[in-house]
């Protein structure tokens, strides 16, 4: 007896120091850690990074400027509003969940968070794919942003607003951005021709284009195409843009995508088409109806329309009263050009306000090869998360790709992940540390946890102090992981005995030891994570074999997660 109880301490203590290691949960070296802890307000930290993004706040402050009635500056974070002509794939969701997860953490801070995201429904590209399914460009946007919809509520997307650039409030804002920018002589007619990539939407430089005149991110030709068009002067804004990213290198993020846009700007900013005469699904043209507003000098002015309020009229200034500028724009860097070039000229000419900054993330990958139909490689993201559910989801793609960088997906090393960190570590620990509790505690605390830990430094006996101190630092765990693994931590908020308000409402301050106290009494031991259990499906008389996912739990469940 005594045997098991010095193994089962020094089980609980191997897992206990996994989990006080942040480096464990998160990809990046530990040397790099502590530079990882703080920065200023409102700023993200540069280089190799990941999602924890501090642990220092101005919680104070915030609580006493809402105490004194102070205006608090909102923390407005955005997503791409994400091209209808498809489906959303994983590329669409992997930004989305880190948006989420940095939007939590700041509610966590004591921040006033609007977290924008929504869809962006205009142009060549979704009039031909709602054609070749027979149905309407209206129809067929209702259809496709519904199903970004029901992904983020699967995948417990927190969005606090979503934005549709069909909205006639959007139109509204985008004509009268158009006029404002019309009225500083930034916009004027003239003829153009060139080779046009229509899955870009845009024109191409013949310079930067592969062999057969393909685009080098769609790997499709680009066409000939001549037309009478209202272009913008971007070229009038190199001096200003140049300047403003010396000034601020901290505006666009990771500092290699920076260079990226220095470059593009040093070698000369040329003015680029706004509207489509070619093309009737958009946003007409305020002086010629018989052009469309080019796709992204509309969808860009979605991060200002979305802050307006429901029932607001809708106007520039409203809407950029309501919290412009953006604290931080997450995007692909496929899309980069348009939100670190573009954008910011665009914004100036408009007289407002440019965002804090852009971060431009990297692309995913499946087994080391890129990702595409025509290789029937695609991951799936709903599939994905039906398989084993929203928190693995989070948790892996948060925690395996560092943030800026491409990163890479397998279903082995994603379960092998999955398994050693949710299940193992966490679920395995906290199931049997309640355990031991309910069987020599009756469930209850016998000690605040403040007083546990005093002079401690586990040699006491299982039985009594060193439980506390575990469940304690489960408890700061639940809190400081919420961000990427919500549904989890809530499990395991409830199984220390904690309401679903009571995590609903908690905040930063909170991860400050001492939170359990004597006397509590925890729920009664259930597994909050199940191990992904794989097994080999032989077929056809042991022909073939495969690999599978197994069900563990018996009732109805995400598969590989056990919902307690």
């Amino acid at each position: 007896m005594a045997a098991a109880r010095i193994n089962m301490n020094c089980s609980i203590q191997s897992s206990l120091s996994c989990l006080l290691k942040p480096s464990y949960f998160f990809n990046f070296k530990t040397t790099q850690f502590k530079n990882r802890l703080y920065f200023p307000q409102n700023h993200f930290i540069s280089s190799k990074r990941s999602l924890l993004c501090t642990c220092s706040s101005n919680n104070n402050n915030n609580n006493s400027n809402f105490q004194t009635g102070e205006k608090v500056e909102p923390f407005v974070i955005t997503t791409p509003l994400y091209y209808v002509n498809a489906p959303p794939h994983m590329g669409s969701a992997y930004t989305t969940i880190a948006a989420d997860a940095i939007a939590r953490f700041q509610r966590l801070l004591g921040k006033r968070v609007i977290f924008i995201t929504g869809t962006d429904e205009h142009g060549e590209k979704i009039a031909t794919a709602a054609s070749a399914c027979g149905s309407s460009p209206s129809e067929h946007c209702d259809v496709i942003s519904q199903a970004y919809k029901m992904l983020w509520k699967h995948l417990d997307i927190a969005y606090d607003k979503f934005i549709r650039t069909t909205d006639p409030k959007h139109e509204a804002i985008v004509k009268e951005f158009y006029s404002r920018v019309f009225a500083n002589d930034d916009i004027y007619r003239a003829d153009y021709e060139g080779l046009y990539c229509v899955n870009c939407e845009e024109y191409k430089d013949e310079k930067e284009l592969l062999e057969n005149k393909c685009c080098p991110m769609h790997l499709k030709p680009c066409v000939p195409r001549k037309e009478d068009n209202f272009f913008f002067a971007l070229s009038k804004y190199q001096k200003s843009l140049e300047e403003t990213l010396a000034q601020n290198p901290n505006f666009v993020q990771p500092s290699y995508r920076l260079n990226e846009v220095q470059s593009w700007i040093k070698s000369g900013l040329r003015d680029f088409s706004i509207s489509r005469a070619a093309v009737d699904w958009g946003i007409p043209v305020p002086n010629d109806n018989k052009q469309t507003i080019y796709v992204w000098f509309d969808a860009l002015l979605g991060y200002i329309s979305a802050l307006l309020e429901v029932k607001e009229q809708p106007d520039l200034q409203s809407a950029v009263s309501s919290g412009w500028p953006a604290s931080l724009h997450l995007i692909g860097k496929d899309i980069l050009r348009f939100h670190a070039v573009y954008w910011p000229a665009m914004l100036m000419s408009a007289g407002l306000s440019l965002p804090k900054m852009v971060f431009g993330h990297g692309f995913l990958t499946k087994d080391g090869m890129k990702m595409g139909k025509s290789l029937g490689n695609t991951i799936e993201p709903n599939e994905l998360v039906h398989k084993f559910g929203s928190d693995a989801v989070r948790y892996f793609f948060l925690r395996e790709v560092e943030f800026g960088n491409d990163g890479n997906y397998s279903e082995d090393r994603f379960i092998n992940i999955v398994n050693a960190h949710l299940a193992n570590t966490i679920g395995n620990l906290l199931n049997r540390t309640l355990g031991l509790l309910k069987k020599n505690c009756q469930s209850t605390l016998v000690v605040d946890s403040t007083i546990a830990a005093e002079g401690e430094d586990f040699k006491d006996t299982v039985e009594k102090l060193d439980l506390v101190i575990i469940l304690e630092a489960m408890r700061i765990i639940a809190i400081a992981l919420s961000p990427v693994t919500p549904n989890l931590c809530r499990r395991i908020y409830a199984q220390l005995g904690y309401s679903e308000d009571q995590f609903n409402n908690l905040n930063w301050s909170e991860t400050k030891w001492g939170g359990l106290k004597g006397g509590q009494v925890m729920a009664q031991p259930k597994p909050v994570f199940a191990r992904i259990e794989q097994m080999t499906e032989t077929e056809n008389g042991g022909e073939a074999a495969k690999k599978v996912v197994k069900r563990k739990e018996k009732k109805r469940q995400v598969q590989g997660v056990v919902e307690a």
